[in-house]
């Protein structure tokens, strides 16, 4: 697989960026992939290793290890190195639904787990597997699959996110009249308003919206299944429902002063934001613009990292963005040995960003709110936080962040993002469909299925399994979508 001496003679080379100030000034994707030849050098370091960890999607120590989509990675690296780009979209198509969304947003599970990664650094899987699949639409190679049998059966896919948006494109292709529903205004549900511009450009998921449509695939906006559709109608008019609602409740911080204004949920936020370019054209219309303003976040995950760089573009006077936890090592500790997900510091777009125009990270570790505090117009205008240390509780054996006392400042904060996670489905849905929940607002299923306790009720997604990464959004679509054509078909 790819070229046996590679990974010794070729030294990774990734995408070049675009200066993080330069990057500043607008909403685009700022990663300029490499030459072809380049990218080819870069297969050439996948090495035949014998046991691919890159592909195996295992669970290990509670972490997923390599592709949950189990994608043939050093088959399509070697194609790359060979220069056969079609052979090589067609070998990474097999397993995956939409490469063009994962090679841009994916945290790379399988750079993790691969076994260059050692000690070296991995092979750059991600943009390999980016080249395949633009090169693929720049010489139409993505066309319409269209089935040549219709079964005669309709399902509705509630949600256009990418667990909804994997499982209608298999039901169709399956010879099934599949419908997706959506509550918003245009598909594509988190692809759509929770992930800004520049990580997907909203042209890429449009592209493939619209072959899904010509591959027959019938898709209604402004569809609020549960409230303005009743759930018995989508019951009785389709033969199976796959709810792929996924887990859009929002976790909130209970403290004083939670009331005051200008103090969002970081998904609404990004999603006004994302609007905004949308429908005007200019950035920060139709949003409550942080220029000039002392901007909070509350949460150092991927969604906070995202609103630090889309406040940065609308001019924000400074970020401070508090994460619960302790400052991750830079490299990985003996209890975290390789193929496990490394539990390392990462500095994301954002963070780099706002680095580079104000000279300091804006993360603050092992911090949360104690309170928040409004101005005359009852807007938030300052905020108490409050160190944390970890400590173990005597009755369940967890470590849990503990307040520290004693070390509460007040910082200016003018305007409040909220990205601490999200809890779970929404029970308006789960209520109108009447099917079963977990203590977690999951929808249940028994072990590794998808059918819930509702005959011909389906889920699959972030509604299923939790908040989750998009790779697994896709994997529960089509594992959801085999589920239900044998549910269907009998075989």
């Amino acid at each position: 697989m790819g070229k046996p001496t590679g990974f010794m003679e070729y030294e990774r080379k990734d995408a070049l960026c675009r200066g993080p100030l330069e990057r500043l000034g607008d909403f685009r994707e700022f990663k300029q992939p490499l030459s072809p030849e380049e990218q080819r050098l870069q297969g050439a370091r996948c090495m035949d290793c014998g046991v691919p960890f890159c592909q195996s999607g295992m669970m290990i120590a509670g972490m997923a290890s390599g592709c949950p989509l189990h994608n043939l990675i050093p088959e399509t690296n070697d194609l790359v190195y060979r220069g056969k780009w079609r052979q090589a979209y067609e070998r990474l198509e097999k397993t995956h639904s939409f490469p063009e969304f994962t090679c841009r947003v994916c945290p790379a599970l399988c750079e993790a787990a691969c076994t260059c990664g050692l000690h070296d650094r991995p092979v750059s899987v991600k943009e390999n597997e980016r080249a395949i699949i633009e090169t693929a639409w720049k010489n139409g190679w993505v066309r319409p699959r269209i089935p040549s049998v219709r079964t005669g059966k309709k399902v509705a896919v509630v949600g256009s996110g990418p667990s909804g948006l994997a499982a209608a494109q298999e039901l169709n292709r399956m010879g099934h009249t599949v419908t997706v529903f959506e509550r918003s205004d245009r598909f594509g549900g988190l692809l759509r308003y929770g992930i800004p511009n520049m990580k997907l450009d909203k042209s890429v998921l449009d592209r493939r919206i619209r072959l899904m449509e010509a591959e027959g695939v019938s898709f209604v906006a402004n569809a609020d299944v549960g409230k303005s559709i009743p759930a018995k109608d989508l019951q009785k008019e389709y033969d199976r429902v796959v709810l792929a609602c996924g887990a859009s409740n929002p976790r909130d911080i209970h403290v004083p002063g939670r009331d005051a204004g200008n103090i969002f949920f970081a998904v609404d936020y990004l999603a006004s934001v994302t609007k905004s370019l949308t429908e005007g054209g200019k950035k920060g219309k139709g949003c409550v613009s942080p220029k000039g303003l002392p901007v909070l976040i509350i949460g150092g995950g991927d969604t906070g990292n995202d609103c630090v760089g889309s406040v940065l573009r609308l001019g924000a006077a400074s970020v401070t963005q508090l994460e619960m936890m302790p400052k991750p090592p830079e490299q990985r500790t003996p209890d975290n040995p390789w193929p496990e997900y490394p539990r390392v510091r990462k500095t994301d777009y954002g963070q780099e960003e706002a680095e580079a125009l104000f000279g300091k990270d804006p993360r603050v570790y092992q911090t949360t709110v104690a309170e928040f505090h409004k101005d005359k117009k009852g807007n938030v205008d300052k905020a108490t936080i409050v160190s944390l240390e970890p400590k173990k509780d005597r009755k369940t054996g967890r470590t849990v962040m503990t307040l520290v006392e004693g070390t509460e400042r007040t910082i200016d904060a003018r305007l409040v993002l909220i990205a601490a996670g999200f809890l779970g489905s929404q029970s308006y849905v789960t209520d109108a469909f009447g099917v079963p929940t977990d203590g977690r607002t999951n929808v249940q299923t028994r072990p590794g299925k998808y059918a819930t306790g509702v005959p011909g009720i389906f889920t699959a997604g972030d509604m299923h399994r939790g908040q989750s990464l998009v790779v697994w959004a896709i994997r529960e679509g089509r594992e959801a979508a085999r589920e239900v054509d044998r549910d269907l078909m009998g075989y």
